[in-house]
C-alpha cells in the first residue's frame, strides 16, 4: 500500500484514544469512520453521534459498515474486548487491509488476535502506545510489531502519527509496554502508598525532601507526586486492568507477577475508595494529591469534584 493512498481509516472504539485519533486523522484530510458498541445504546447513541459530528467523522451503525472500505482499521477498545473485536472484524476484513491493534494487552493476546485476522488475509499489526494519548495526541510514541509493521509505520507516519516498526515478530512491542508498566504504574502505586501514609503522619514534606535528595532531578520536590497520583485518580480502573494484562505477560515467560498484581490491586482499591467517598477526578489545574488525600480522609471536596447524582 503506498502511503499516499491512505484515504480511508476505520476506528473501532470511540473512547478517549479512539476519539482523539479519529479527530486528528480527520484533520489530516483522511476520511474516518468510527464504530463503538455504545452507538447501539439508546442512552448513549445521541451523545456519540453528536461527538462524531463534532470530530468531523462518520459514525457507522455496525462493525462491518465501519471497516468495509478502510485501508487501515484501528482497534482501540478495552483490553477485555480486544479478542472478541478481532474475531468479529475478521469476518468483514479483506485481503490487504491493515488491522492495527493498539490495545494494552499481553503478547499472547496479541498473537491470538493475529490468528483471527490471518483468516481474513488482512495484515495484523500490533501497536504498543508508549505514553498517555491526550497530551501528545497523534504524536504519542507507538511501537509496531509484525511482518507488516514497516509498511504500517510508513502509512501512519504519512498521517502524522509517531509510529515506528520495532520488530517483525508479533509480541515484542507489547512486551516492551508490558514490562515498562511494571515500573511506571508500580511507581504510581508506591507513591500513593508512601505519600498518603506520610500525610497522615504529617511527615510528607520530610519524606519528599528525602526522596528528592536520593533521586535528584526526578521531580519529587516539584510536580511528580501530583502527576503520579493524578494518573491513578483519573484512569485507575483502566490501569488496573492493564496491570492484570501485565501479570499475564509475565506468567507467559515464567515470571511470578507479584508486583504487577499488587499494583493492579492498589490502583483498583484507590478508585474504589474515591467512589465510596463520592469523589471523581476533575481534569482541572492545579491538581493536588494532598487535597485528594485529605478528601479521602474526611470526605471533603478537594482537588476533585463530587459526582452528580
Amino acid at each position: 500500500m503506498a502511503t499516499s493512498s491512505v484515504e480511508q481509516i476505520a476506528i473501532i472504539g470511540f473512547g478517549e484514544a479512539g476519539g482523539i485519533f479519529a479527530e486528528d486523522i480527520a484533520r489530516q484530510g483522511a476520511s474516518v469512520r468510527v464504530f463503538d458498541i455504545l452507538l447501539k445504546s439508546k442512552q448513549h447513541r445521541r451523545g456519540m453521534l453528536s461527538r462524531a459530528k463534532a470530530c468531523g467523522v462518520e459514525a457507522a451503525d455496525d462493525l462491518e459498515h465501519c471497516i468495509c472500505e478502510a485501508q487501515i482499521v484501528i482497534s482501540a477498545v478495552t483490553a477485555s474486548s480486544s479478542l472478541a473485536v478481532a474475531k468479529e472484524a475478521a469476518k468483514s476484513l479483506r485481503t490487504g487491509q491493515i488491522f492495527l491493534d493498539i490495545n494494552a494487552v499481553s503478547p499472547q493476546t496479541k498473537r491470538l488476535a493475529a490468528r483471527y485476522i490471518a483468516k481474513s488475509k488482512a495484515h495484523f499489526v500490533e501497536s504498543a502506545v508508549m505514553a498517555p494519548v491526550p497530551p501528545q495526541r497523534l504524536k504519542v510514541p507507538m511501537l509496531l510489531g509484525g511482518p507488516h509493521a514497516a509498511e504500517a509505520g510508513a502509512c501512519l507516519q504519512a498521517l502524522g502519527m509517531n509510529a515506528r516498526a520495532l520488530s517483525d515478530e508479533i509480541g515484542v512491542a507489547s512486551a516492551v509496554k508490558m514490562c515498562r508498566s511494571v515500573v511506571m504504574k508500580g511507581l504510581e502505586a508506591l507513591a500513593i502508598e508512601c505519600l498518603f501514609a506520610a500525610r497522615k503522619y504529617r511527615a510528607e514534606e520530610a519524606v519528599l525532601e528525602s526522596l528528592a535528595a536520593s533521586y535528584p532531578g526526578m521531580g519529587w520536590d516539584d510536580d511528580l507526586p501530583d502527576y503520579l497520583v493524578s494518573r491513578v485518580a483519573e484512569h485507575g480502573r483502566r490501569r488496573a486492568a492493564e496491570m492484570r494484562q501485565v501479570a499475564e505477560a509475565l506468567r507467559e515467560v515464567g515470571v511470578e507477577p507479584r508486583m504487577a498484581l499488587a499494583t493492579a490491586h492498589r490502583h483498583q482499591q484507590f478508585v474504589n475508595q474515591m467512589a465510596a467517598k463520592d469523589l471523581a477526578f476533575q481534569d482541572a489545574r492545579p491538581f493536588s494529591w494532598k487535597r485528594l488525600a485529605d478528601a479521602l480522609g474526611r470526605g471533603a471536596r478537594a482537588g476533585t469534584r463530587r459526582k452528580r447524582r
